[in-house]
């Protein structure tokens, strides 16, 4: 009767303590869809997506800025001139109903996103990553040629096109970015190891945060409710990757944890409270909680396939796009070894392919 009673107190115990810590909720992301397109050898970077024409963006270099239409699971377009400028990617500012094409060659493509029709592409410097948006400013910032100390920030006033001036970073290597919407930019220097706040009015450099715990920042977005950085990170040396969340006025860690390598992406909904990170080397997708601005929880990390590393979001759909292909690192080329020792140089054709990740 006593090792009933007992029993009966200690599952009642367990139950208060299940009640008083719930397990983290389980999602259930799975892969949607994988729509294989005809396609060459080019490679491919970014990706992103615009919810007022429900369009995707793909920049798939030599091939374009693809436009891929969801709904019916085909491109409808590439934009303008931009195979032979080498598309990376395009960065999207509906509030002027206009995209940019950021090209490896240098030079911007802008184009209406409402009837996708293209401008002249003009250069703005000898190479060029990616270009971010400020909606305070009304400015984007072109992550441009790095020198041997220093990498160019060129600054771009919107929707005329001007360029109003360059911003030198203390970074060779600027990778992800976002802004706050109060004049603040924080962008990830990958080499150096430092987030860099950009003041987007007085286009200077206002701060340099070391971020403990993380080797090689690249994927950055900005919680504006919570004033919080939520930081992709790779890793290097003996460094795992991680997930950090950062005091977005000091730059202060505030909760870390590890994730997959090969990340170049973060996507952040601030509805459902969930944060997600793909991971192109270790091919997993992780997912992680907000409970509240100090408090966040691993949720699950899904198996996806290797190389997909960007991410693009439908926040009304709660769709996750992303884009990959097969191929090889071909040992008689030169192999991208800052990502991976076998990380694919080679491209195989008809196998590009873009995703779809839903729950």
């Amino acid at each position: 009767m006593q090792c009933t009673k007992t029993r009966l107190l200690s599952a009642a115990a367990a139950a208060a303590l299940l009640t008083a810590f719930p397990a983290a909720a389980f999602d259930g992301w799975h892969q949607e869809s994988a729509v294989t397109l005809e396609s060459k050898t080019a490679t491919f970077d970014y990706i992103t997506y615009d919810s007022g024409t429900n369009h995707i963006f793909l920049g798939h270099r030599k091939e374009g800025l693809q436009v891929y239409d969801p709904a019916a699971k085909k491109i409808v377009k590439v934009v303008g001139d931009t195979a032979a400028h080498s598309a990376n990617g395009a960065v999207l500012i509906p509030e002027f109903d206009l995209g940019i094409s950021n090209n490896e060659d240098g030079t911007l493509t802008p184009f209406k996103l409402s009837t996708l029709e293209a401008q002249p592409s003009f250069k703005v410097s000898e190479e060029l990553d990616t270009s971010h948006y400020d909606d305070f400013s009304k400015r984007i910032f072109v992550n441009a040629a790095a020198g041997k100390e220093n990498q160019d920030i060129i600054v771009v006033d919107i929707p005329s096109m001007k360029v109003a001036g360059t911003i030198k970073a203390a970074t060779t290597k600027a990778e992800g970015a976002d802004a706050d919407g109060k004049g603040k930019f924080y962008l990830a220097g990958q080499d150096v190891g430092k987030i860099i706040v950009i003041d987007t009015k007085e286009m200077k450099v206002a701060a340099e945060w070391a971020v403990a715990g993380c080797a090689k920042p690249t994927s950055v977005a900005v919680d504006r409710a919570n004033s919080r950085l939520l930081v992709g990170c790779r890793f290097k040396g003996t460094v795992k990757p991680g997930f950090f969340v950062l005091d977005a006025a000091d730059g202060k860690v505030i909760y870390s944890a590890e994730i997959g390598d090969g990340v170049d992406s973060v996507i952040y909904d601030a509805e459902l409270k969930r944060i997600f990170f793909a991971n192109g080397v270790n091919a997993n997708l992780a997912v992680f909680e907000q409970v509240d601005a100090n408090t966040y929880k691993p949720v699950e990390t899904l198996a996806i396939r290797n190389w997909v590393k960007v991410l693009a979001y439908d926040p009304k759909g709660k769709k996750l796009f992303s884009m990959t292909a097969e191929g090889s690192a071909d040992a008689g080329k030169k192999i991208n070894t800052a990502v991976s020792p076998y990380y694919p140089n080679t491209v195989f054709p008809n196998t590009f392919t873009v995703l779809t990740y839903s729950r």
